[in-house]
């Protein structure tokens, strides 16, 4: 049995390994900050490259960080015109999850965000602003249990190039909303910090 056991710890991650499409030979591309190199067109958000981070105050201790596990999203992106470039952007927020055991189901409920009722929080934008060769403004509609508000994300291009048939456009992002705006309890009582980091593909 111990034999058996051994054996199957040792084939386990060769058979992990060749269930994944290895990539071609040679150099692997890297995403570089030239905003040219993200070409125009249609690009559907990478949910396996995504992190949307909530960052809110825990009563005025420290910040408690959260974090949404489903997220959809499409940029409609002109790198000529790139005050004409569009984006929206779906997060599930019934997918929370906290690093405190079984905080996430209580966040998700009737006293917090209500997840039954709102199951999405959205983002349409209505503005892009370039502020120069990496950096810019998103700005646009977020709302967030049936309320909506304008919300402006600073945001920063980390890299844009091809990789491996496709090609992508990486982002950092920042804002901050205020829970009072939305219908949050009281306990909420600093603005809350959302921080974005994600790739948006499109077929090479």
């Amino acid at each position: 049995m111990r034999s058996l056991i051994v054996a199957l710890a040792l084939l386990t991650p060769m058979v992990a390994f060749a269930a994944e499409e290895a990539p071609p030979p040679g150099p692997i591309p890297h995403g570089q900050k030239d905003v040219s190199l993200a070409l125009a067109g249609t690009y559907k958000l990478d949910p396996a490259h995504t992190a949307i981070i909530a960052r809110v105050s825990h009563v005025g201790f420290s910040r408690s960080v959260f974090r949404f596990e489903r997220v959809t999203g499409e940029l409609n992106w002109d790198p000529k015109e790139i005050d004409k470039s569009k984006l929206t952007a779906s997060v599930e927020t019934g997918s929370i999850a906290s690093p405190v055991a079984n905080f996430a189901a209580q966040l998700a409920g009737p006293k917090y965000l209500n997840a039954v009722q709102f199951p999405n929080a959205t983002f349409v934008s209505t503005a892009f602003r370039r502020s120069d060769a990496t950096h810019g403004k998103v700005i646009g509609v977020f709302t967030l249990m049936g309320k909506s508000q304008p919300v402006t994300f600073d945001v920063s291009l980390v890299g844009a190039g091809p990789f491996y048939g496709h090609y992508v456009i990486g982002i950092h992002a920042e804002t901050a909303i205020k829970p009072q705006d939305f219908g949050l309890p009281a306990v909420f009582d600093e603005p809350i910090e959302l921080v974005i980091d994600t790739e948006f593909n499109r077929p090479a």
